[in-house]
């Protein structure tokens, strides 16, 4: 599953791991994405929502 939020397209983001050493590696901050059943068009469907679409009400259950 792509980590990216079907209602605002919000996606990963990316940087890079600094331990003490100095020696950077790349990493990805996923955002928190939740299979939900919600109403899309007036049918039921699955959508894959971010928990911040989910608290600000954007999407219908």
């Amino acid at each position: 599953m792509a980590a990216k939020c079907d209602v605002c397209a919000k996606g990963p983001g990316f940087g890079h791991n600094k331990p003490w050493s100095k020696k950077k590696t790349n990493r990805r901050w996923n955002p928190n994405i939740q299979r939900v059943r919600a109403t899309v068009n007036g049918t039921p469907q699955r959508v894959h929502v971010c928990t911040s679409c989910l608290k600000a009400g954007k999407v219908s259950r």
